[in-house]
């Protein structure tokens, strides 16, 4: 088996904090996830995760002009600087200061950050070569008192302002000018939060907590005296000519005073378009608000969330909206002329407790702790579809065998299943007296779903056509940790606390159940695909293998130091020393039953080999330092006499007064009552494999992470030589030799010459190259098929394509299933997309037709009517 599984998407979490951030084209949103960076593809439809890792949460990040290097800053002030198409980091570097913004000039060339008071001002890096040494300091600009929120640069890239809780905004230029002082735009009755320039530079625009927006101009020659915005300390000047420059030289004075009047709300965020002149702020009630400046004209205000709105930014064309909600975990995407969403996404509000991939692969079901279950495209990234009907946590979720039913096991004490066609909740399962049910398994024909409870221990089953229930095992003395039913579907499997694992015949007619017995508590049990081996973890971190037809054990792994995690900052005593997490609470085989992977409550994902008893990999799927259990050691420097310094609630000092509120009430459903603040530990609830075995996803704290086996970047130099290249297979094509250029594409391995290659193919030549295609490239022709279709109009040259591919190595494709199933899969969603369009557009034509032909009826019933009156005029005339 394949082990070389690499960190693919995250799909189960959209926003956490930080800056939201458009792309230069104006087609892609930026968003910060953790001590990760996702980018969401709003015309694709697509998203996907950059595989690198902050060391800390992500505090802000920027994106320069040209697209080219990303900055990603840490709550710490650790940077990292990404080559942004390759997702390569290219250096670390330290800031040692926390940073609150963080800027590109329009040019390019300068990096603005603050650091604290002061604002630093860096060259910008190369993105193509490595340096030792790449950020070079240009300049510390120094004058504010308090710390610097925001920094916008002027649309010369000569100067910029930076605003700062001291209640003022400042101008600096990036070079020294001859004669000029820093001006210090005053007036403001609280922080301020932003200030902007106009696109010609004559106006500047401040925005402030309170909800004031001031204008600024150049002062009239009367009021020159009533200077309150010069700052009255002379700054040294060392350039060597006179730099004049518009922006710097005017005279700044209040042009006009606007405020918002939002009731009882705060102004969290705002940007500005200058192209449109449109001032686009977000309040802390979820409201956001668009003004045209310089009139103050409201154009629109809208609520579109329940929580504070802690960022937002808007696309380089004007015309779409980007919101964070930081409590709610919510990105919003809002085109504002049409007033629709473009994306509207939200992660689970608590934490992800159990997964269940579809029959397909191609979605995958979660549920959470806030009651919802959430169904994910694999390929895309997106949540299409929640299902919110029940009211307390979701213990498991499962699909039937079919794909297109959903069943969801929670703690309110109903087992639900939904419709994937219809979206909606066809059947509710309950028992004769409230339980909680904590485990759910599917019979393999999709006709019988059955639960375990936590405080009856008893299994419940129910018929899904009929709703009915049809038998309670008992026997069990310990709640019900885990259920499984056999791929044969005649037995299931049910773990429990009270130290056995009892394995039903739930057709049969005998009911004697003789129950395996281990040492520890029973957390997970799973059965190999072909239903003859039954895996079982305990407590004490051991994983069991039983003969279920012999009744007997036949393999232990003891993997108590693989899924040792790291030490949490309240912890009395070492990790090695811990018993606490050093076990696993969910088990998955693999397609082919030989491996099976192990997650438990540490930072660790592990893959075993189930006959030889070692472990294949281990994977760590988070080294985020603000999750508890990521490091093995504690930072000495950050332990005093008082104690660990990360656990001090600091939640008094922070800025805003709903932030400090501590609004926790007694009877709060999770976590200990006693405690005020917490901490979100490393740690995975469940794992599952893709059933195409080429992925695997955990639902984890950080959100639901797929790692895959992805082979679409390989690249084999062995099939190159000095020959082969560009130039050369162009050289080839222009003699028409088809199939040497489409080989030749593949070894090359870049998809604009592989296109290339495939659409200079003439349609008659097709079915030949196809026959004549070696098998190696066949998998990768279909996949570059498949997703040809999804973008290209040509709709019938794919056609072709896709029949001819399947005919001349059908018989190929078939006797490796297992190893084409996701190409073929991709294959399937083409054809199927074609045929909707095709089939609307049949309908649209009929429509069409069917209207041309009843007004040809109407016309001609017409013209009939006019010749009868034409002839029945004449005879009356000759009557009369």
């Amino acid at each position: 088996m394949k082990a070389n599984y690499k960190f693919s998407n995250l799909c189960g979490t959209v926003y956490r904090q930080g800056n939201i951030v458009f792309t230069p084209d104006g087609n892609s949103v930026l968003s910060p996830v953790g001590n990760r960076v996702s980018v969401f593809d709003l015309v694709n439809n697509k998203s996907r995760t950059f595989e690198f890792e902050n060391r800390k949460n992500v505090a802000a990040i920027a994106l320069s002009p040209d697209a080219n290097v990303l900055l990603s800053v840490d709550e710490d002030g650790q940077a990292l600087l990404v080559n942004f198409k390759r997702g390569a980091v290219l250096h670390r570097f330290n800031f040692k200061k926390p940073v609150k913004a963080i800027k590109f000039s329009p040019d390019g060339k300068y990096i603005a950050v603050s650091h604290d008071s002061h604002v630093q001002v860096w060259r910008t890096p190369n993105h193509l070569i490595r340096e030792f040494a790449p950020f070079n300091l240009h300049r510390t600009y120094t004058g504010h008192h308090d710390e610097v929120l925001s920094i916008e640069w002027s649309p010369d890239s000569k100067c910029f302002i930076t605003t700062s809780r001291d209640m003022t905004a400042r101008l600096f230029t990036l070079d020294p000018v001859e004669g000029f002082r820093p001006k210090t735009f005053a007036g403001h009755k609280d922080a301020v939060l932003n200030a902007f320039f106009s696109a010609d530079g004559k106006t500047i625009y401040t925005v402030s907590r309170d909800g004031a927006a001031f204008t600024w101009k150049s002062k009239s020659p009367e009021n020159d005296s009533d200077s309150d915005s010069e700052d009255e300390e002379p700054v040294a000047s060392t350039s060597a000519g006179g730099l004049y420059n518009e922006i710097a030289n005017t005279r700044w004075g209040v042009h006009k005073r606007n405020y918002f009047n939002q009731p009882g709300t705060k102004v969290v965020c705002s940007t500005f378009h200058r192209g449109s002149s449109l001032l686009v702020v977000g309040f802390s009630t979820g409201v956001f608000g668009l003004w045209e400046m310089p009139g103050f004209t409201n154009i629109h205000t809208l609520s579109i969330s329940q929580e504070k709105i802690s960022s937002v930014a808007i696309n380089p064309s004007g015309e779409w909206l980007a919101f964070g909600a930081k409590k709610l975990g919510q990105l919003l995407v809002w085109e504002w002329q049409s007033e629709s969403y473009v994306l509207k996404q939200q992660g689970h509000f608590f934490d992800m407790n159990t997964l269940a991939y579809a029959p397909d692969g191609q979605h995958v079901a979660t549920g959470g702790d806030d009651g919802k279950v959430k169904v994910w495209n694999t390929s895309s990234g997106f949540c299409f579809v929640t299902f919110a009907e029940h009211s307390a946590a979701i213990s498991a979720v499962d699909f039937a065998k079919q794909g297109q039913v959903l069943f969801s096991a929670s703690l309110d004490g109903t087992v639900r299943a939904f419709d994937l066609i219809r979206y909606r909740n066809f059947r509710t399962f309950t028992s004769p007296t409230p339980v909680q049910f904590s485990c759910l398994a599917v019979d393999p024909s999709g006709e019988v779903v059955a639960a375990g409870s936590t405080d009856s221990f008893e299994v419940f089953l129910w018929s899904v056509q009929t709703g009915k229930l049809l038998d309670v095992l008992t026997g069990h003395e310990g709640p019900i940790s885990s259920l499984a039913f056999s791929p044969t579907g005649n037995v299931v499997a049910s773990g429990s606390w009270d130290k056995s694992v009892r394995v039903w015949s739930v057709f049969g007619r005998s009911r004697a159940v003789e129950p395996f017995v281990l040492s520890s508590d029973v957390l997970s049990v799973a059965f190999r695909p072909d239903g003859k081996e039954l895996a079982v973890s305990s407590l004490d971190g051991q994983v069991m293998f039983f003969d279920v037809d012999l009744g007997k054990q036949t393999n232990l792994i003891d993997g108590r130091r693989d899924i040792s995690g790291g030490r949490k900052a309240d912890d009395r005593m070492a990790a090695s020393n811990n018993a606490s997490g050093k076990a696993f609470n969910s088990l998955a085989y693999t397609a082919d039953g030989r491996c099976i992977i192990a997650g438990g409550n540490s930072k660790y994902v592990v893959i075993y080999d189930v006959r030889e008893g070692v472990m294949v990999k281990k994977f760590q799927i988070s080294q985020n330092l603000s999750l508890d259990g990521t490091e093995e050691f504690l930072d000495s420097r950050r332990v005093t006499e008082a104690g660990n310094v990360d656990l001090i609630d600091d939640r008094g000092d922070a800025s805003d007064l709903e932030d400090r509120m501590d609004t926790a009430l007694p009877g709060a459903q999770h976590g200990d009552m006693s405690k005020r603040r917490y901490r979100q530990e490393a740690r995975t609830k469940c794992v599952r494999f893709a059933p195409t075995g080429r992925a695997w996803a955990a639902a984890s704290t950080e959100g639901l992470l797929i790692y895959s086996v992805d082979e679409t970047t390989s690249f084999d130099p062995f099939d190159l030589d000095i020959e082969l290249t560009p130039q050369a297979l162009l050289t080839v094509l222009g003699r028409r030799e088809h199939l040497k250029a489409l080989v030749m594409a593949f070894r090359l391995n870049e998809r604009p010459l592989v296109q290339k290659a495939y659409e200079s193919v003439p349609r008659a030549d097709i079915r030949l190259v196809a026959r004549g295609l070696p098998v190696v490239y066949v998998g990768q022709l279909l996949r570059f098929v498949a997703e040809h279709m999804e973008r290209s109009p040509h709709v019938e040259f794919d056609l072709l394509w896709a029949s001819a591919l399947l005919g001349a190595h059908g018989r190929h494709l078939r006797d490796r299933t297992g190893e084409y199933a996701s190409v073929l899969r991709a294959l399937q969603k083409g054809l199927s997309d074609f045929e909707q369009l095709i089939s609307r557009l049949c309908e649209d034509n009929r429509s069409t037709l069917e209207y041309l032909i009843d007004q040809q009826k109407v016309k001609q019933s017409r013209d009939a009517d006019v010749e009868m009156k034409d002839l029945s005029a004449p005879q009356s005339i000759s009557v009369y």
